[in-house]
């Protein structure tokens, strides 16, 4: 496995320091949050291009998080296809060549059917897969928790799109997948997973502690990718001290020479 190593910034953090820190701890490159102060209307390109360059990091990005792509309200979906097509077109401009995004939709369930809700938000991953491709850019969708398309539907958005997944492991937790099942799931789609968001937890819920103090077992997960997987592994921890994520990479480097050394 030559996977990449990253971590997702938090509101709060400013990304100048946070790609100072990735050069620092020896990171590959920093998912930027493209939401709140760093949306794409506040962040200059040439800026954040000149300062990954010179801390010698790569980059990604997580798209805007509540733009509705499923929509049954035709206005509404266009109009978030429109704001993240712009967003991929200014990560592009700064460098990045992967972008994480939520499949999913605030439509209201009482009154909407999933296959209605599902098409549309199957139509818009499409849409922007194809607009991203063009600019050589990835999109990587997320499972999102008790949505639309948790881990348990995401076989459609593998039939019906050529988008890539980012496998969030503590979504997966809270939707009743344990480390094994999400190793069985891994073994299947491994040539569909491009990035991880790795999201430890104790329990169902949404917890995203540093790497290694939760009771998810990584080591059985990454044994399940295939041997050559040349993917991206972004720690995603709730935090702004760094010195979490500096503990956070220690356990993901040691648990990924136990992999090396089977």
């Amino acid at each position: 496995m030559d996977a990449k190593v990253g971590f997702v910034t938090q509101i709060g953090m400013e990304y100048e320091e946070a790609f100072d820190v990735a050069a620092d701890l020896g990171f590959d490159y920093v998912e930027l949050m493209m939401d709140g102060p760093t949306e794409r209307r506040h962040l200059d390109p040439d800026a954040v291009r000149t300062r990954a360059s010179e801390c010698d990091i790569e980059l990604a990005v997580h798209l805007p998080f509540t733009l509705d792509i499923g929509s049954p309200f035709e206005h509404v979906r266009e109009g978030a296809i429109r704001e993240i097509q712009p967003a991929i077109e200014t990560a592009s401009e700064f460098g990045a060549t992967k972008g994480v995004l939520h499949a999913s939709s605030n439509a209201w369930k009482p009154a909407w059917n999933a296959e209605t809700v599902g098409s549309n938000i199957v139509e818009s991953i499409r849409i922007l897969d194809e607009f991203a491709r063009k600019r050589g850019f990835e999109i990587c969708v997320e499972n999102i928790p008790r949505g639309w398309f948790t881990i348990h539907d995401f076989d459609r958005i593998f039939d019906e799109t050529a988008a890539s997944m980012t496998l969030d492991t503590g979504h997966a937790r809270i939707d009743g997948v344990d480390s094994e099942g999400m190793a069985t799931f891994v073994g299947r789609h491994g040539d569909r997973i491009s990035h991880f968001h790795l999201n430890d937890t104790r329990r169902a819920k949404d917890e995203h502690l540093p790497f290694g103090s939760g009771t998810i077992d990584f080591r059985t997960i990454f044994a399940a990718l295939p041997d050559d997987w040349g993917g991206t592994l972004s720690l995603e921890v709730f935090t702004l001290d760094y010195g979490y994520i500096e503990t956070s990479k220690a356990n993901l480097d040691e648990v990924l020479r136990g992999i090396e050394r089977r």
